[in-house]
């Protein structure tokens, strides 16, 4: 079973995405865990123990935007990644509002 976390960074303020919602599901599309991100930006941990499989984050991009009074394109992240027998899996998101990127972090 395999660990999950995640870092938001907003890429025009510089600082980290504090309050985003964030939610995990499996590939049946079932919500695993739910939380938000914390003053650094982070959930250090979400969810279960994960299964190996597909599963997607989900990341509430338009509410956090609206908190800071800025017009966006995305109203919402979707980041589907692969769970195999890593014991941690870290994915970290930049973000602005017409654009997002991704990698699997360490």
């Amino acid at each position: 079973m395999s660990s999950l976390s995640t870092h938001v960074l907003d890429a025009v303020r510089g600082a980290p995405a504090t309050g985003v919602a964030v939610t995990l599901f499996d590939s049946g599309g079932n919500e695993l865990a739910s939380g938000s991100t914390d003053a650094d930006g982070r959930v250090g941990a979400l969810g279960p123990d994960l299964s190996p499989g597909i599963h997607r984050l989900v990341f509430g991009t338009a509410d956090y935007f609206a908190a800071q009074g800025v017009d966006a394109f995305y109203p919402e992240v979707s980041i589907a990644f692969t769970v195999g027998s890593e014991r941690h899996y870290h994915v970290p998101l930049l973000l602005s509002p017409f654009a997002y990127s991704t990698y699997r972090g360490s």
